[in-house]
């Protein structure tokens, strides 16, 4: 069975504002088989953004999972990750989900990954998948020489990363909180 391919998920925080953007390319092999796909959500009464690489069926899992942390502990982000991570690691089931999830508000970001990995980049920018490493580069430059908000930031640098990354596009969802 082929992969399922192309994603590329950004969030930039800057002055008391998180910006989380991804294209919308689904690939399977060596074929697009989607266009249009949204892999953000807004969580914890629109204070929270989300955002994956990988499997959405896994994401999915790892969204409500999620959310449900965001409720016990009142929207306490970096707690309701923490205790993301470890349920991800620790249970039989959700530690063979294969996504990566970016997570933040106007305060913190962070990155959670299966292997109970909880890291909270330095400047206020990460990115997953694909494309990733492109949309990364492309918003710390534009976050350390522009006066660009951002939401701008991540629109740009997203539209950078599809004209590099053949499994990323420039159908661009951009969400701000």
């Amino acid at each position: 069975m082929n992969e399922f391919k192309g994603t590329t998920v950004l969030a930039v925080r800057k002055e008391g504002t998180l910006a989380m953007g991804c294209d919308g390319q689904v690939t399977l092999g060596d074929t697009i088989i989607k266009s249009r796909a949204v892999k953000i959500r807004s969580l914890y009464n629109q204070k929270v953004l989300s955002g994956f690489a990988g499997s959405v069926a896994d994401a999915l899992t790892l969204f409500e999972r999620f959310e449900g942390k965001l409720e016990t502990y009142s929207g306490n982000l970096p707690r309701a990750v923490v205790e993301l991570a470890r349920d991800w690691r620790t249970d039989k089931m959700l530690r063979r989900l294969e996504a990566v999830l970016i997570a933040g508000n106007s305060e913190s970001l962070y990155l959670i990954s299966g292997n109970g990995e909880v890291i909270e980049p330095d400047d206020g920018i990460l990115a997953v998948g694909s494309g990733g490493s492109y949309a990364l580069a492309a918003a710390r430059s534009l976050f350390r020489n522009t006066d660009m908000d951002a939401g701008a930031i991540v629109r740009n640098s997203l539209e950078i990363a599809a004209e590099i990354c053949i499994y990323s596009n420039s159908n661009i969802v951009v969400e701000e909180i």
